[in-house]
């Protein structure tokens, strides 16, 4: 039995952020974890997705290579080699997160823990307990009613992490960050990719503008984008699967070799205790307040469980704030608004703040402007061959409330971008500060300086 300060319930993002922090402001700490340190951020959804992702632009960049005067070719893809280039980039990963949970003194509980009271978890029969419980037990990919997934024709995203050849077509259901995603993966690496999402656009949570941005670049480059069109039905065929889909038109089938579900995670709380000790669920998540508070004392909620983005980094500064303030620190509570969002698909999508329609919902049409500067004044993006944009959104004669980018790399731009926004900054304040040339840094400046009535390498 152990008996702590600082008990976690699960080690992915949230859970291991606030281990480390509490172990590091002298608390004792223990992390319960039935798999591996780091979750499925870790193991099975950023890291190894987003190497994924850089090879696919290693094959782009061959395949393209006489746009730059290199002479160069595509001999194919050879995905065991991908595979063993993404576990590398994990194991190493793993191995530094494990020596570091370690030098900190933080207790590894392996097993599956389930909360039998409201500061305790039961592992393998054993009772732990803390002083205080964080609850950080994750998300699982979801799937639709009737639709089965059966790891060979029909895949989540966890499974398609573990392919070990390029699939000849796929149907991707879900046009959202991780179907985008996939889709631009195996797009680069030569697959026919079919997009099919219920809803009117993709990546439906950005800005309209970069929405559209995204399905012009993703027709421009062969990937069937089908929105405002339904699921209905699977039946697996000689060569892979028959997709039968509803729009406007009516019913049709999609043929492919394989069918990725990806229509959004679920919370990992079911059969867990958690509603037997007073936690409130709501469709299975974890109801808390703004300091993330349960309403049980001494219970505590972290990262994809609680209603919200289902981000690492939000995970990250919410394990965070709840062991600074278990501490005693009385940190200020997390703007869920500042928390940046990246689609690494190429074109990336990157964003902070408000959309320009929630910006006009909050403050009135006649209350807000807004401004896009497109990159092809940029020379960097030039350099770069992409194309894109960086939009910005004012409340008139106010602070930037919204920072909206696509273009190749432009998720590298989102930390000065959520700084603007957080710091409330006016277009004047952002003018006049120096960005380096050529960099595409130097678009967020260049759009400032629009914004703010002086215009540079932009029309007015």
């Amino acid at each position: 039995m152990v008996d702590v300060d600082v008990l976690v319930l699960g080690a992915g993002s949230g859970g291991y952020s606030c281990a480390l922090r509490a172990a590091q402001l002298g608390l004792s700490v223990a992390i319960v974890e039935k798999n591996r340190l780091g979750g499925t951020c870790l193991h099975i959804g950023c890291i190894p997705t987003k190497a994924l992702l850089h090879a696919a632009e290693v094959a782009d960049l061959a395949r393209d290579s006489e746009q730059f005067g290199v002479r160069a070719s595509l001999e194919g893809v050879d995905m065991p080699g991908v595979n063993a280039y993404k576990d590398g980039v994990v194991q190493r990963l793993h191995k530094g997160l494990t020596g570091l949970v370690k030098s900190r003194g933080i207790t590894v509980i392996e097993g599956e823990g389930r909360l039998t009271g409201p500061r305790e978890v039961t592992v393998a029969g054993e009772r732990h307990t803390g002083r205080h419980v964080v609850l950080a037990t994750g998300s699982y990919p979801r799937t639709l009613p009737g639709l089965e997934i059966d790891g060979e024709r029909v895949l989540t995203s966890e499974q398609a992490l573990r392919l070990d050849r390029v699939p000849a077509s796929v149907v991707v259901l879900g046009g959202g960050v991780i179907g985008s995603e996939f889709a631009s993966v195996w797009r680069s690496f030569g697959a026919e990719v079919t997009v099919v999402e219920a809803l009117p656009r993709l990546v439906a949570l950005e800005d309209e503008a970069s929405s559209r941005a995204l399905e012009r670049a993703f027709r421009k480059r062969g990937i069937t984008v089908r929105t405002s069109t339904s699921f209905r039905s699977v039946e697996t065929t000689a060569s892979g699967v028959r997709v039968t889909v509803e729009s406007d038109k009516g019913e049709d089938t999609v043929e492919a070799e394989l069918l990725l579900v990806a229509v959004g995670r679920g919370p990992v709380t079911d059969g867990l205790g958690y509603d037997e000790q007073g936690v409130t669920l709501e469709r299975g998540f974890v109801v808390t307040d703004e300091r993330c508070r349960t309403g049980v004392e001494g219970l505590w909620a972290v990262g994809d469980i609680v209603p919200g983005l289902q981000l690492a980094h939000r995970g990250f500064q919410q394990g965070i704030f709840v062991a600074e303030e278990i501490a005693g620190l009385e940190p200020a509570a997390i703007d869920e608004t500042t928390i940046p969002r990246v689609t690494y698909s190429h074109p990336e999508v990157a964003s902070v703040g408000l959309t320009e329609a929630q910006a006009v919902e909050r403050h009135g049409a006649d209350a807000v402007e807004s401004l896009t500067y497109d990159l092809g004044g940029n020379g960097k993006s030039q350099i770069l061959k992409t194309q894109g944009f960086v939009k910005l959104v004012r409340t008139t004669d106010g602070p930037v409330v919204g920072v909206h980018m696509v273009g190749d790399r432009v998720g590298e731009l989102i930390g000065e971008a959520q700084l603007i926004y957080g710091w409330e900054a006016h277009a004047e304040d952002v003018a006049p500060l120096v960005h380096a040339h050529p960099t595409q840094n130097e678009a967020l400046g260049e759009a400032h300086l629009a914004l703010a009535g002086k215009p540079l390498h932009a029309h007015s």
